[in-house]
């Protein structure tokens, strides 16, 4: 689309006179706002995901621990 509204040999250019002419499609803002929302609930999951990860690493740790130590054995 632009490209029929430039002009020039060596460099195509597009002057203001030119822009005015440009026909902008409007923006659709609940398209935009649902978009946003799918993001910052995948977000919310990965934090819980994360925590639920750490959660973990610690009890394995205390787990492996235990083991090292002797004080459980695996029969």
């Amino acid at each position: 689309m632009v490209k029929m509204f430039s002009s020039g040999s060596t460099f195509d250019t597009i002057n203001s006179k030119t822009c005015v002419k440009f026909i902008l499609p409007a923006i659709d803002f609940s398209e935009q706002t649902a978009i946003a929302q799918i993001l910052t609930d995948l977000d919310a999951e990965i934090a819980a995901l994360e925590q639920q990860r750490d959660k973990y690493k610690v009890v394995k740790q205390g787990m492996m621990q235990e083991l090292l130590t002797g004080k459980t054995r695996l029969i």
